[in-house]
């Protein structure tokens, strides 16, 4: 008998499998040399299914020394041209003429394959992916059920992380370091299960990387020159939680059955943040809506009923396309991270649909400042209704977004009204971060809060005394104090003054030809250091604070009018008149015409003509008033 196999066959090894089984023992194995040179070139390209292929044929050459069979290699390498073409079928097309050229039985597992073949003639053996039990694995003597995951490299003794999500520990499985051969056997069984078991598929191949799915094991196969050596690492879900295990479970059931359907699961890595995912995920589709998830690669373990969508063609955006078309109720978006994912999130959500999405973060706001970056802060409450926050396997907290208009906390006290984005904890209602514009700069601002202490209860008639200082205040704001200082003068040439005003509010008074660095372009700097420090910056030009210190005079006049003298100008308070425009008087004589800033000030330079006037008439005795026009 003369067999013709195809590369599918030849990678996934089952002609191997097929000859051992005695069903094809003594026939005339012929390799197409479109096969060999297919092949070599995965293998060049550090591809995996390369190196498995081309140890299969290894094993078909040793079989033919010992006479199980007879192998033949045979027909033309592909030009570069049949190369280039080569997803239009043209290597295909050579190894089916193989098997026309020797009337041989060709063998394929590729259906497109098979299909073409018969409309050819040929004598076609189609080898459908198995259904049925398998034998173990080799991995599998390194699993238990307490194992989180395995890693396994060349030169080195195999290890295991094993344990419950919050008490973990790596483990020496064997004393005798790990060969090479171990590990390519290892990797071309787990290539052979991934082709052959419906439940198992090749998430990613690139030069030096492999990555497969079988069943609920996620594994990495690495090589030169991606690694330094062969490594193999094995990761499963160790828990399968329902949303009802959850602490805060009937305040997320009733956010994703409501109308609050932008929902954000953040944490840092390994605190659980996929098992809740599909526990959302089964839980919606146990509620009659229609559930899909978007992974890459996909390792969320849910019922058969929700499908689970990879990247089309190598992007996010074109599921996300497909996804609009199919019009689920919800979509589960495990592992969002490159600016791509942030924006087919947002446009998901804008269309209409629910939306859970996985982010890691280290703290809540982290996760909101990578999203600011992505998308315009002003509509990331309709985006993002709920942010639950999860470590070591347990919901901590719950935040809803809310949009206002208000004046931010622990800004200038002048600072105006504007959007801002208020983040409240759920359980206290109280805001924990605040996101709005300044200078030009999306700032994400975590507000923060001291409990008062309570004092102790009093058993005794109270002594009364002089109030005693808050030595604990004071020393947390000198630390503020000098932490500023720091990061401003980083920037600056020479002095800093720090005032700290409040938990949340600091003046800071540096040389005026300073000012635009510790600004920076478009406010960077200060946004910087008012993100990484949590307290509002308000940096000001040391002239003012040298006119502050130097105020001469201050003068009372009728109808609450002062005129304030320093050294360098003259100022009329009126704050009644703020914002209006005024004519002076000294006397029943006109002086001039001039507007009240938002302050209530009007100012003069103080040797000017005007103010000098004003002087004059108000030591004669004259008396000054403003008139509004």
């Amino acid at each position: 008998m003369k067999i013709v196999p195809d590369t599918s066959v030849v990678i996934d090894g089952r002609i191997t499998s097929l000859i051992k089984t005695g069903e094809y023992k003594g026939a005339t194995i012929i390799i197409p040399e479109a096969v060999v040179a297919e092949l070599e070139a995965q293998a060049n390209q550090g591809r995996e299914i390369g190196f498995s292929g081309l140890t299969e044929l290894q094993e078909l050459f040793r079989m033919s020394e010992e006479h199980v069979i007879e192998l033949q290699f045979t027909g033309d390498r592909p030009s570069l041209e049949q190369v280039k073409l080569s997803s239009g079928g043209e290597i295909d097309a050579l190894i089916r003429n193989v098997a026309i050229d020797h009337d041989a039985r060709f063998i394929t597992s590729d259906l497109v394959q098979a299909e073409v073949a018969k409309a050819k003639g040929l004598d076609v053996t189609y080898l459908r992916p198995q259904i049925g039990d398998f034998s173990p694995l080799s991995i599998d003597q390194y699993l238990d059920e307490e194992t989180i995951a395995i890693t396994l490299k060349e030169r080195v003794p195999p290890v295991a992380k094993i344990g419950k999500l919050r008490d973990t520990r790596l483990v020496t499985l064997r004393d005798a370091p790990m060969t090479e051969y171990e590990l390519k056997s290892m990797a071309q069984e787990l290539l052979e299960r991934a082709k052959r078991d419906p439940d198992g598929f090749i998430e990613l191949e690139k030069r030096g990387i492999t990555v497969v799915q079988i069943g609920s094991l996620r594994i990495s196969i690495a090589r030169r020159p991606f690694s330094d050596g062969m490594e193999i690492t094995v990761v499963r879900p160790l828990v399968d939680l329902s949303l009802d295990d959850y602490d805060m479970a009937p305040e997320i059931k009733q956010r994703v059955l409501g109308n609050r359907r932008g929902v954000l699961i953040a944490g840092p890595p390994g605190a659980g943040k996929t098992t809740l995912a599909q526990s959302l995920a089964t839980f919606l589709a146990g509620h009659d809506f229609i559930v899909k998830t978007m992974e890459a690669p996909r390792d969320l373990q849910v019922p058969d009923h929700i499908t689970q969508y990879t990247a089309l063609e190598g992007s996010m955006t074109n599921t996300a396309e497909a996804l609009l078309l199919v019009r689920p109720d919800y979509v589960v978006f495990d592992e969002i991270r490159k600016n791509e994912d942030f924006g087919v999130y947002a446009d998901m959500r804008l269309a209409g649909m629910g939306m859970v999405g996985v982010v890691h973060a280290m703290e809540v706001h982290d996760c909101l400042r990578r999203f600011c970056d992505r998308v315009d802060y002003s509509i990331l409450p309709q985006i993002i209704n709920t942010v639950i926050y999860v470590v070591q396997g347990a919901i901590t907290k719950i935040y809803d977004l809310e949009l206002t208009i208000k004046a931010p906390e622990g800004m200038p006290g002048d600072a105006h009204i504007r959007p801002v984005i208020v983040v409240r904890e759920h359980a206290r209602r109280e805001p924990e971060i605040e996101i709005f514009r300044y200078e030009g700069e999306t700032l994400v601002m975590p507000l923060v809060r001291r409990t008062a202490v309570e004092p102790p209860a009093v058993t005794e008639p109270p002594v009364v005394a002089a109030p005693a200082a808050e030595p604990e205040e004071n020393v947390s704001w000198k630390v503020a104090e000098k932490e500023v200082q720091r990061e401003i003068g980083r920037y600056t040439s020479g002095p800093v003054e720090v005032r700290i005003i409040s938990d949340n509010k600091a003046v800071v008074y540096i040389e005026d030809k300073d000012v635009p660095a510790a600004i920076g372009k478009g406010g960077k700097n200060v946004s910087a250091i008012v993100n990484k420090l949590g307290i509002g910056i308000d940096i000001r030009p040391r002239s003012e604070l040298e006119a502050q210190k130097h105020v001469e005079e201050e003068m009372q006049l009728a109808g609450g009018i002062k005129i304030r003298l320093d050294k360098k100008q003259l100022t009329i308070v009126s704050p009644e008149n703020k914002g209006k425009i005024v004519d002076v008087f000294a006397g029943k004589e006109y002086l001039f015409t001039a507007t009240v800033n938002e302050e209530g000030d009007i100012l003069l330079a103080k040797n000017s003509t005007i103010a000098q006037e004003m002087i004059k008439r108000y030591n004669e005795g004259e008396t000054i008033r403003l008139r509004p026009v």
